[in-house]
């Protein structure tokens, strides 16, 4: 039985990272149980990915005040993220277990709550980004608590009427922020609370190192295109020190996944570079209960039924990146499909 997400849904307007993105609230309800009766009809079961974008929102687009633990510099949208009060975060909190009864209630059949890519739940698991001193910042079991309550709360109001997942940096890929000696054990504080029925494993930063999650070719001046002139200058002459290069391997989080899978005893999801028949084999062989993919199928959609057809079969994706700057540039990339009527 294959699983779609449906891959970005905000809890709340300024968690967008940029102003055309859904996010929860009554009106979105309609179109959102068409999409899950689609995907229903098909045999298939649907997930809502739900989050806050905090600093990775921009706030130029969204017209919105953006979010971090702390306040910082937001190149994209030439100002500062606002430093989250004790009432931010209590709403916010709140409005994830909103989200989650919102997404049970039109259809889906799990919620997966982002903790990843330094958005503003893995912000405040960073040090580097959380230089709070209050009882959200300093040790892992205080810039943790932010997660454990979004999640304790999800919980909660899904009451069993849906699975409960979460997608966790294992490492964010920049010195100074959130890495191993850390994440497994946030990892096991979550296995102990018993709030999930599974783990999703990824890494990198939408803030500071991206490429650490996509790797493989940069396409720099496409990503540049949207944004402001002075953004535009500023990512090609620095771009560099952002977008760092990462040859693309398959199955290139195997290794500090295993170190996961060797602590823990829930259920994990394996992802980055699972394309193939083998792949999802090696996957399966090193324990793990679920591969997910994502870039191999905005290529070839029926990717899945093809392999199983023929598990000799190749993607098609050649890690060009072109999909990861039609993100910013909010387009869909030309060589993979036209633009769907069902998108926006």
């Amino acid at each position: 039985m294959g699983m779609t997400t449906v891959a970005y849904l905000a809890v709340a307007p300024e968690g967008r990272t940029e102003a055309d993105q859904i996010y929860w609230r009554s009106e979105a309800l309609p179109g959102l149980q068409r999409l899950t009766d689609a995907v229903h009809a098909t045999g298939a079961k649907v997930s809502a990915q739900i989050g806050h974008a905090g600093p990775v929102a921009n706030a130029r687009s969204t017209g919105l005040p953006s979010i971090a633990p702390s306040t910082r510099l937001n190149p994209l949208a030439m100002g500062l993220d606002k430093a989250a009060t004790e009432e931010d975060i209590e709403r916010i909190i709140r409005q994830h277990a909103d989200a989650a009864e919102m997404a049970v209630d039109v259809g889906f059949d799990a919620v997966e709550v982002h903790l990843g890519h330094n958005y503003l739940i893995s912000s405040f698991l960073s040090p580097k980004i959380n230089h709070r001193k209050d009882g959200w910042g300093g040790s892992l079991e205080n810039r943790a608590r932010f997660a454990r309550r979004t999640l304790e709360a999800v919980r909660e109001r899904v009451d069993g009427r849906a699975a409960v997942l979460a997608k966790m940096n294992m490492a964010d890929g920049v010195p100074g922020g959130f890495w191993l000696e850390e994440s497994i054990p946030f990892a096991k504080m979550l296995e102990s609370d018993g709030t999930l029925d599974a783990l999703e494993l990824t890494g990198g930063s939408s803030l500071l190192n991206p490429m650490y999650l996509f790797r493989g070719d940069i396409p720099l001046d496409e990503m540049a295109k949207s944004q402001l002139p002075i953004v535009q200058l500023g990512m090609k002459m620095f771009g560099w020190a952002v977008f760092k290069k990462y040859p693309y391997e398959p199955l290139y989080f195997r290794d500090y996944a295993l170190q996961f899978r060797a602590e823990l005893d829930m259920p994990l999801v394996l992802l980055g570079g699972v394309t193939d028949h083998a792949g999802m084999t090696t996957a399966m062989r090193d324990g793990f209960q679920f591969v997910a993919m994502a870039r191999a199928l905005l290529r070839e959609p029926d990717l899945i039924h093809t392999i199983e057809a023929d598990q000799a079969k190749k993607s098609l994706c050649i890690h060009c990146n072109l999909c990861a700057a039609s993100i910013f540039e909010g387009t869909r990339c030309p060589i993979i499909m036209p633009k769907s009527p069902m998108a926006g």
